[in-house]
């Protein structure tokens, strides 16, 4: 085997990987929680070389996320085929910070992975983590985690599974408990696949922190009892935290053409010496699998950790154009890699047409918002990148902002933006929120009333991030010291989250939600490989 995997093969914030096959053609879908629009579907014929295909949920019809807290919204799709359809379910958390789970579990199909979708099914609301298993008579199975919110009781009470009748669109028949999971406990994420008479159970455990892992379990019968794999688990982290990936888990299985094993999974890759600071979210890698004569699945270079490299089936090189660095704003539409936040693109706010040449952002709503913000951003996925814009933009005081931000949720961001102010006018600044507290670069900032335009300018190395400011592009001005990037990260501040930092262009306008900015391009220059 020449060709090699590098992992991971989904940089930055793609997260809970489904891996399917469908003939030639191996498609991996990923969560986008409140970024819009949702669903990552990424494409690839040798699974060592990858592209973003698709995203599906592009419609306000087919999902409502206004509201939803950071973190929550489209939460581990589900990508499977059958019989000529592709079905894909998600679920929308509409709440996840109390002892309640408000979770709707939708399913849509599609004759074409690229579309158009079925309108959303809505399912149930159990649990989360829902997966559609086709067993081999035609009927269909719904498994999902359920979500027990009651004193005294496991939150992550087990695996659940209920007959699908599609001719009905709705769930039937009982609901059957199918494993309750190790002594690890958080059991989520069930996968099912049926080989040599055996159905087959593979689960998330231990969280989707640093214990997080990857479980096996079987049974002869579809509703149980499993028996779990006696050398559990095949794959976790867990017992080396100073290992280069961390936070292994959220497995998904494909069988190549020729017979070998292949499984994606979610990790996360720490900032060197810094533990748990993953800036770049929670990102996808591929390891090879082995079954033994015992029937039970290992990592085929031995051992418990995700390799870093992995052997490649033995398929034809398939290459994507790189993305360019450089967007000039050129087109009519915006499409990849931009996602905004909660809500569709719309003209009422973005345009790519008023001003041929570029993106035009009417300011809305503040960084904290959950609902109608003026921002357009791509996720971060390199340690070592420089970000830059230009802009256009004559604020009439301080409610109207525009400019560069750096994005993990609305408690932690780092953001260079043009404003005014009653002293120097036209004003350029760093502001920030760390763990919800805001604070700004006072001491740094600048009048520009005599700039035309403003480069905007954010180097990233390694931890430190520093912001720059220039009126031609040219001679730059140090807008702050090294703030650090570790805090836009899952765990930073005692927060749970799950997505990953993003460098976005963005607006806000508070009072009138009427002024506009004018964005000349969007440069993003990795500077490492």
């Amino acid at each position: 085997m020449a060709h090699k995997i590098t992992n991971p093969v989904l940089t930055g914030f793609h997260p809970d990987p489904s891996f399917l096959r469908v003939g030639d053609d191996y498609y991996i879908a990923t969560s986008t929680f409140e970024w819009f629009p949702g669903v990552e579907i990424h494409h690839s014929r040798d699974l060592v070389h990858w592209h973003s295909l698709t995203r599906v949920l592009t419609e306000s019809s087919q999902v409502n996320l206004r509201g939803n807290a950071s973190s929550s919204s489209i939460w581990a799709p589900a990508l499977s085929y059958d019989n000529g359809l592709y079905y894909l379910l998600f679920t929308d958390v509409k709440s996840r910070k109390s002892v309640y789970k408000d979770l709707h579990n939708y399913l849509i199909t599609a004759s074409d992975i690229m579309g158009p979708w079925s309108e959303p099914v809505r399912l149930n609301g159990s649990g989360f983590d829902p997966f559609l298993f086709h067993e081999e008579d035609g009927r269909k199975w719904l498994l999902n985690m359920r979500w027990d919110f009651r004193q005294q009781h496991s939150n992550f009470s087990g695996i659940i599974m209920q007959e699908y009748d599609p001719i009905a669109g709705k769930l039937t028949g009982p609901v059957h408990e199918i494993y309750k999971g190790t002594p690890t406990g958080v059991t989520e994420g069930p996968q099912l696949y049926k080989r040599d008479g055996y159905y087959y159970l593979l689960v998330a455990e231990g969280g989707t922190g640093v214990n997080h892992m990857v479980t096996l379990a079987r049974s002869r019968s579809l509703t149980g009892p499993y028996e779990t794999d006696p050398d559990y688990p095949i794959m976790t982290t867990a017992h080396d935290l100073t290992f280069a990936f961390q936070q292994a888990g959220h497995g998904s299985l494909v069988e190549t053409q020729g017979g070998e094993w292949y499984m994606a999974h979610l990790c996360t890759r720490p900032i060197p010496g810094t533990g748990t600071m993953n800036p770049l979210g929670r990102e996808t890698a591929i390891q090879r699998c082995e079954w033994t004569v015992d029937g039970w699945l290992r990592l085929a270079h031995g051992g418990k950790l995700p390799a870093l490299t992995v052997d490649a089936p033995d398929l034809p090189p398939h290459t994507f154009e790189p993305l360019p660095e450089r967007d000039d704003f050129d087109y009519r539409e915006l499409g990849y890699p931009y996602q905004s936040l909660r809500v569709p693109f719309d003209h009422s706010w973005v345009s790519l047409t008023e001003r041929p040449g570029y993106l035009r952002l009417t300011g809305r709503e503040s960084l904290a918002s959950l609902h109608d913000q003026s921002l357009i951003g791509r996720p971060i996925r390199h340690f070592t990148c420089s970000i830059s814009t230009c802009l256009e933009f004559k604020p009439d005081s301080f409610m109207q902002m525009a400019g560069l931000v750096l994005y993990y949720d609305d408690s932690d961001y780092y953001y260079l933006r043009v404003t005014a102010d009653e002293i120097r006018g036209v004003a350029l600044g760093v502001v920030m929120c760390r763990a919800g507290k805001y604070a700004e670069v006072s001491s740094m900032q600048i009048s520009v009333k005599d700039w035309k335009r403003y480069y905007l300018k954010a180097d990233i190395n390694g931890r430190d991030i520093i912001f720059y400011a220039s009126p031609d592009g040219e001679v730059w001005t140090a807008m702050c010291t090294p703030l650090d990037f570790g805090t836009l990260s899952d765990e930073y501040g005692g927060k749970l989250g799950f997505t990953g930092s993003y460098a976005a262009l963005c607006a806000q306008d508070l009072d009138q939600q009427a002024k506009k900015a004018y964005f000349d391009y969007f440069e993003y220059s990795a500077l490492e490989e």
